[in-house]
């Protein structure tokens, strides 16, 4: 499941960023990449050793943890530390698909973050590479678009301006893609049942249901 959550940044969180950022050092990005995605990706990222933007970081992931609609989605147990990517003018990252283990850990599903005004670049599109059909998202700043780390996926190149996107990936207590989707559908529809009718009978199997399978799924 693929998924965009709105406003997970503020104004005031934005420009705290970018002001950081502003002042930081990019490297090249190739230093992260696996073997074959270093033959694909053209980008920059924020040198992870530099401990001035762990206030940053933290502000990032604070605000992505504190958001209800990423939680009931990927049911997250941990996160990498957000990592900051820089696209200038000609820079690009090819198809590729995320590594499945990153400092130790399993990645179910990235994310994409948003950090500028769209309407500031060219391209720079996140296209996903679904059977259906290849998928862009160019998001406001302060959006994020989730979805699951098997995907290949790639960043159209920039034409204009600069694309300043911060992204990171997370595991889940529940691996399984489908399970995830049917745990978030049977949340929401329990949370409307709930502000419609409060904990009426047909709330409280719901939420039984939505309990019991996440006991039977989750890898705790």
């Amino acid at each position: 499941m693929q998924i965009v959550i709105g406003n997970v940044l503020s104004a005031a969180d934005l420009k705290v960023i970018r002001a950081a950022l502003a002042k930081a050092r990019f490297v090249d990005g190739r230093a992260t990449a696996g073997f074959a995605a270093r033959r694909v990706k053209n980008n920059e990222q924020a040198d992870s050793t530099d401990r001035s933007l762990d206030g940053i970081r933290k502000l990032v992931t604070d605000r992505i943890r504190g958001s209800e609609v990423f939680n009931i989605a990927v049911r997250p147990k941990t996160l990498t530390p957000a990592m900051f990517a820089r696209y200038v003018r000609g820079k690009n990252y090819g198809s590729h698909v995320d590594d499945a283990l990153m400092n130790g850990m399993r990645t179910d599903v990235s994310y994409t973050l948003f950090l500028g005004d769209p309407k500031s670049y060219s391209g720079g599109e996140l296209v996903l590479e679904n059977p259906s059909g290849d998928e862009g998202f160019k998001l406001p700043a302060g959006s994020m678009i989730v979805y699951p780390t098997t995907a290949l996926h790639r960043v159209a190149r920039v034409t204009r301006g600069e694309r300043l996107v911060c992204v990171g990936w997370a595991r889940s207590y529940v691996r399984d893609a489908a399970r995830r989707e049917i745990l978030f559908d049977l949340d929401t529809a329990r949370r409307r049942i709930f502000a419609a009718q409060g904990a009426s009978g047909d709330y409280n199997l719901i939420a039984k249901s939505t309990a019991n399978l996440m006991r039977m799924w989750a890898e705790d």
